[in-house]
């Protein structure tokens, strides 16, 4: 299978995905992965709304994206992938998919999150999945937009 490019993205697919890394990654098929999302009508609605026009669209949950590719039913097609959460990837990697970087964009912000720039808002539970994907042998970097100078996340996690 030919996964072209992973983004943590709290928005999941919006403009700035369907517009701008969509064209840069060169995706003929966006995979959004979310367990909330996938069993919600109203919140694939408004994820396919953002879908830019001739590239396909998957909204799946975790185990349905682990199975899907694992089957190897996306081999032709380039995927990028989109999640909410970096416990998401080290479980999909856990279980086989073969993911080597990751992109962050927007982590949104809480109550509960610290900022480590002004897009990504974490808690310590994300600060552990990022870790777990280095030691995994996963390069994590943050970029919202292509444009943006590439950032190691384990340089800004230290901020944490």
């Amino acid at each position: 299978m030919a996964i072209i490019a992973v983004r943590i993205d709290g928005r999941l697919l919006h403009g700035q995905v369907a517009n701008m890394w969509t064209n840069v990654v060169g995706a003929t098929r966006i995979m959004v992965v979310d367990n909330e999302v996938s069993s919600s009508d109203v919140a694939k609605a408004g994820i396919k709304l953002a879908k830019p026009a001739g590239v396909n669209l998957s909204i799946l949950n975790e185990q349905k994206a682990i199975h899907n590719i694992n089957e190897g039913r996306y081999d032709s097609q380039k995927v990028f992938i989109l999640v909410r959460y970096p416990r998401v990837l080290v479980n999909m990697i856990q279980e086989g998919v073969p993911i080597t970087t990751v992109n962050v964009g927007n982590m949104s912000q809480s109550d509960e999150t610290k900022a480590i720039t002004n897009s990504i808002n974490v808690v310590q539970s994300d600060v552990d999945a990022f870790n777990e994907l280095h030691k995994l042998g996963i390069a994590v970097t943050a970029q919202m937009v292509p444009s943006d100078p590439v950032l190691n996340i384990r340089d800004l996690i230290k901020k944490f």
